[in-house]
């Protein structure tokens, strides 16, 4: 297991490289200078030359380049043209409320889709496979904005059931301790705080989760129509043991490997449709925050911000091909 998982991290290695070099090169060579967006229209060449030295953009692109990764190596991420910041710090800031949103999106999608593509396997042609067909084929279809505004017109300004949008109530003051609201809001010891912070994440969760939910339902209900046919289910069953034993101790273990490669898909896409989600429902996170960094030209921060994603999305791949390996021993030998 361990020269599996040490292969596994060579691997990423290489496919980290090439994306810090896409992301430097493609935001170098796009065009516009930065230079003269922070510096202005009016200013002189004096004053544009004077700004593309402070960034350091006057010298060899290749010696930018070694610069670059050096400091990435060393978990220096820059700091920001706009704002002058620590692009690390504002990253933490800004990526917690994004990971959480997206966390709370999975955990309601697998607690809805996974069973629910189960049942439907299980129940074949009856309503509630049917049902479930026609649901997930509904979330696939509405856009994840388009849900997020009748969620907040039908249960947040008709039932008023929810906040129609924010963080938190206006006022409220939460330490921010790890930025992760809900964390914070435990941390306060103030089961009112937290019950607040987790009301407004409600809506905006299930306005995420509606996409990935349909997605992990049909691919649930395929991979366990698959597994339920193989010739071991017959044999288990003609040994006697029960329907239960044999979907949860023989075909559920099995067909969970295809939806593992699902959920690890869409933790990506839920990154990125938490961009969205957050801007319908006016929340503190990482979409604002590269929205203003691209409307500045504030390049360090989007590079930075390209990486990071593109890590998460790297390790969320390596944890996918470990829980493989777990559910079946025989790919860690391939």
């Amino acid at each position: 297991m361990r020269g599996y998982i040490l292969r596994r991290i060579a691997y990423v290695l290489p496919v980290l490289l090439g994306v810090v070099t896409v992301v430097f090169l493609a935001l170098r060579l796009i065009p516009g200078d930065p230079a003269i967006a922070l510096a202005g229209e009016k200013a002189s060449a004096e004053q544009i030359e004077q700004m593309r030295e402070a960034l350091g953009l006057n010298r060899p692109l290749p010696v930018q380049y070694v610069e670059f990764v050096g400091r990435l190596a060393s978990g220096d991420l820059g700091r920001s043209i706009r704002t002058g910041g620590d692009i690390r710090q504002e990253l933490i800031e800004n990526f917690a409320p994004t990971i959480e949103l997206s966390i709370a999106a999975l955990l309601i999608a697998l607690a809805v889709g996974l069973p629910a593509g189960i049942l439907a396997a299980l129940r074949r042609r009856t309503p509630i496979e049917y049902g479930t067909m026609i649901g997930s084929l509904v979330g696939i279809s509405m856009p994840v904005f388009w849900i997020g505004l009748m969620l907040i017109y039908w249960l947040g300004a008709r039932a008023e059931w929810f906040p129609l949008s924010g963080t938190a109530s206006a006022g409220l003051d939460i330490p921010a301790r790890t930025h992760f609201y809900t964390i914070d809001g435990l941390l306060t010891g103030d089961l009112a705080v937290f019950g607040d912070v987790l009301w407004h994440l409600v809506l905006p969760a299930i306005t995420l989760s509606t996409i990935t939910m349909a997605i992990v339902s049909r691919m649930a209900r395929s991979s366990m129509l698959e597994v339920l046919g193989s010739d071991y289910l017959v044999t288990a069953r003609a040994k006697g043991l029960s329907a239960r034993m044999v979907v949860l101790r023989h075909a559920l273990k099995n067909a969970l490997i295809p939806v593992v490669t699902v959920i690890g898909l869409q933790l990506g896409a839920l990154l990125s449709g938490a961009v969205l989600t957050e801007t319908v429902f006016g929340r503190v996170g990482v979409g604002r925050y590269v929205l203003n960094a691209i409307t500045a030209r504030d390049y360090p921060v989007v590079q930075a911000t390209v990486i990071v994603v593109a890590l998460f999305v790297v390790v969320i791949s390596l944890i996918v091909d470990l829980v493989y390996a777990i559910l079946d021993p025989r790919i860690r030998y391939a």
